[in-house]
């Protein structure tokens, strides 16, 4: 990170790159975008959206929608559409089904229960608090439905009788939605809480499908509420002197109908374009209005700064994408081929604006998953230096994770994302607490800030620009096998047993080949900037860039087997290095081909066909392993390359792909 820092430094003193265009360098435009970004715009951006999506509904998904455009047409951006997605339960975009459209007019929960206190009696109330009620929750009959409340755990529901029964449970309810169904139960009252702190604070449950995150036209209508911590002592005091009823009223509607999102473009003198995302259709202020907000304004302020002359305009176009997470990105993916190939690099914000005043909202910046090692990991890591260092605010590095719209990464998109995300402090996440007076504007400036300075960069990179980013990765790439060689030296130097030395370095050589050649692949990604005669002299320094990562790979390995020969002397033990032997011999006879992008939610399947494997829709080692299988490798191959990104794993690689296999998900090759 110093590393970096000081290169970045040392070229704001150079002044711009030889021969590069009179255009500004990364420390002058971070300048020009901290001196044009407009507070009052983006925070009333914030709220606008977070005051429509807090109800979570389809239709107000549409009024955000009509607002964003209204907006990106007013700030200058060109092509602004708004595309409506189906909402059928029905249509898949890569393997995730698409949910079914959702309104809710109303809804109650009141404890039928004199002794509570009057005011205490009523649980939920949409109305006042929309995330007492869950997403895509079921309907009643007008005059409501009395049930009564039944404690469970994931442990006991086989053993209770759940028929008509509303389920009080202290895990998110999403996870058991198919075992309510199977028990005949009516619904679910959600208990779980991500911080139990916020004691008046209902947990937003925004996943109610019987086999997954959405629902989808296979999903069961049962009801689902969400309770306070409060509340839940009230409950569970009553549960324990006796049977407990409550009168359920909810008037809601599952339909087929539309999911709509919003784009709109920075025209370049290119069809190349930078893409910037962040996620609509969520209840909070922090997730994710501040992600709207945030890639809003970074197209407002370099609009503004481009229209002013302040600014070129970019040679690479650059285009915002307002979406519902997963289900909007993935089928802006695959409806807009030809875009996606022009797309050369992406950055998604999520959860981004907490208060600057409390411990743990210091912003993350997530890579690229080593297969899609890139220059856009080094870049962003350098922006984040030099703005945060100036504004004094701590930010940290984070590995590539699941969980929201990074996986354009992935080879089946090719679009390199890094992902810019602030914690909360006070957890809020998914919670009613969620609200904008939490939001920070230094941190909403900070984002946005630090979003549009990636953006226009890359945008308007020239051959220049891209002998600087090949030397911005190069650097990283020392610092990066360093740390590979320096997790193994550590483990080697603890070693109790000549044995244990060998096991560590019996690939020791493949682990830091592999190191080395991950950081030359990022220094060769700057390559798709450049076409045409520039492109000669960029090859020439990628190509020396990536000899000199490959010679100091092999100078690590040079110095972890002294170590090893070292560690195993002081033990006074011999050290017999053993050949490598995959994990199952059955992997190396296994060739996966992928059919589709993106990951494997398993929403199409019953739970009950899952055979205990996890959803490939958030669980990481399986989605990596996804990611290298090629077509070409060997699932050999691609365990030994997940457990060189990962780290060692128990993950039961070639069971779960012979299950994906028999299940349709991928193919395999002879």
């Amino acid at each position: 990170m110093n590393r970096t820092l000081g290169f970045v430094t040392g070229l704001a003193l150079l002044g711009p790159l030889a021969g590069a265009a009179p255009h500004a360098t990364l420390p002058q435009l971070l300048s020009l975008l901290q001196k044009d970004w407009k507070e009052p715009q983006a925070m009333d951006f914030m709220r606008q959206v977070y005051a429509t999506d807090r109800f979570f509904t389809f239709p107000k998904f549409a009024e955000t929608s009509l607002y964003l455009q209204a907006c990106m047409r007013q700030i200058g951006l060109q092509d602004v559409e708004i595309v409506n997605a189906p909402a059928d339960g029905k249509t898949q975009v890569g393997f995730w089904t698409e949910p079914l459209a959702w309104d809710a007019k109303s809804a109650t929960l009141q404890l039928l229960d004199s002794s509570v206190p009057e005011d205490e009696r009523v649980l939920a109330d949409y109305s006042k608090v929309p995330a007492s009620l869950g997403m895509w929750s079921g309907a009643t009959a007008r005059e409501g439905v009395v049930a009564e409340i039944v404690a469970v755990t994931p442990e006991n529901m086989t053993k209770l009788d759940l028929r008509g029964k509303l389920a009080l449970t202290d895990v998110n309810p999403a996870g058991l939605k198919w075992m309510l169904v199977q028990a005949g139960a009516l619904g679910a009252i959600n208990t779980f809480t991500e911080n139990p702190g916020l004691v008046n604070g209902r947990q937003w449950i925004n996943s109610w499908g019987d086999d997954g995150w959405a629902y989808t036209g296979r999903s069961t209508p049962l009801l689902s509420f969400s309770i306070s911590p409060h509340q839940a002592q009230i409950v569970r005091r009553l549960l324990r002197k006796g049977p407990v009823r409550a009168r359920a009223a909810v008037d809601t509607r599952h339909y087929a109908g539309s999911y709509p999102y919003v784009t709109g473009s920075i025209p370049g003198a290119t069809q190349q374009e930078v893409l910037t995302l962040g996620h609509t259709s969520e209840q909070g202020a922090q997730d994710n209005a501040t992600g709207v907000a945030a890639t809003l304004e970074a197209m407002a302020t370099l609009q503004r700064l481009i229209a002013s002359g302040k600014l070129p305009r970019p040679r690479r176009g650059i285009r915002i994408l307002s979406m519902g997470e997963m289900y909007g990105s993935m089928h802006y993916v695959q409806h807009n081929p030809e875009k996606i190939r022009r797309t050369v690099a992406a950055m998604c914000v999520d959860s981004p604006a907490s208060s600057y005043d409390l411990a743990g909202t210091e912003y993350s910046f997530y890579m690229n998953p080593h297969v899609a090692k890139d220059f856009t990991d080094a870049l962003i890591l350098s922006i984040a230096a030099l703005h945060l260092t100036s504004v004094k605010r701590p930010w940290h590095e984070k590995q590539f994770t699941t969980g929201t719209d990074t996986y354009l990464a992935e080879p089946m998109v090719g679009v390199p994302t890094v992902w810019g995300y602030s914690g909360s402090g006070v957890e809020t996440h998914h919670n009613s607490e969620d609200t904008p007076d939490r939001v920070d504007p230094r941190s909403l400036r900070d984002i946005s800030v630090i979003n549009a300075a990636y953006l226009y960069f890359i945008a308007n990179a020239d051959a220049s620009d891209a002998s600087y980013l090949a030397q911005l990765s190069e650097d990283r790439g020392y610092i990066q096998i360093a740390k590979h060689a320096g997790r193994l030296l550590e483990q080697i130097s603890q070693a109790q047993g000549a044995k244990q030395v060998a096991a560590l370095i019996q690939d020791a050589a493949g682990q830091m080949d592999y190191a080395a050649d991950r950081e030359m692949q990022a220094v060769r990604s700057v390559l798709r900037l450049i076409a045409g005669p520039e492109r000669e002299p960029v090859l020439k320094l990628t190509t020396q860039g990536a000899e000199r990562l490959k010679a100091f790979g092999q100078q690590q390995q040079v110095r972890i087997r002294q170590a090893a020969e070292n560690r195993a002397q002081t033990l006074g033990e011999a050290l017999v290095p053993t050949p490598v032997q995959p994990a199952d011999p059955q992997a190396n006879t296994i060739v996966v081909k992928r059919i589709r992008f993106g990951t494997l939610p398993l929403d199409d399947l019953p739970h009950e066909q899952w055979e205990g494997f996890p959803s490939g829709a958030w669980s990481l080692a399986p989605t990596i392993a996804l990611y290298w299988c090629d077509g070409h490798r060997t699932l050999a191959e691609v365990i030994r390359l997940t457990q060189f990104e990962l780290g060692p794993t128990a993950f039961d690689f070639v069971n779960y792909f012979r299950f994906l296999q028999r299940h349709g998900y991928v193919s395999f090759l002879s």
